[in-house]
């Protein structure tokens, strides 16, 4: 019980902070779709690297603990955008910062 407890505390706290990160891939002119989208799959390849970091390779054996990650980084994830990043303006802005800018936008 306690390597799951452990995994999913792992998982939320990569969760709670890869908002910022995706935010650096997203534009703001990408549909609401493709934005989820770049989301679920950013939180399925944190959860496997923080099942990787968090146990090593031989950690996926284990299908409990490794579930738990998972779900752990993507429920963060989402929770923590609409409750916290995006509310605050952050990970938008961070969209906006990162975003190439044609010429007539620039004006």
């Amino acid at each position: 019980m306690s390597a799951t407890l452990d995994s999913l505390t792992t998982g939320v706290q990569v969760g709670a902070v890869l908002p910022l990160f995706t935010a650096v891939v997203q534009r703001p002119a990408w549909s609401v779709k493709n934005k989820k989208i770049v989301a679920v799959v950013a939180a399925l390849l944190a959860g496997v690297v923080a099942v990787a970091a968090d146990g090593g390779l031989a950690q996926f054996q284990h299908g409990i603990p490794a579930a738990a990650t998972f779900f752990g980084v993507l429920g963060a994830s989402q929770t923590s955008y609409d409750l916290l990043w995006k509310p605050s303006k952050l990970a938008p802005l961070i969209e906006n910062l990162t975003s190439k800018r044609t010429p007539q936008q620039a004006e």
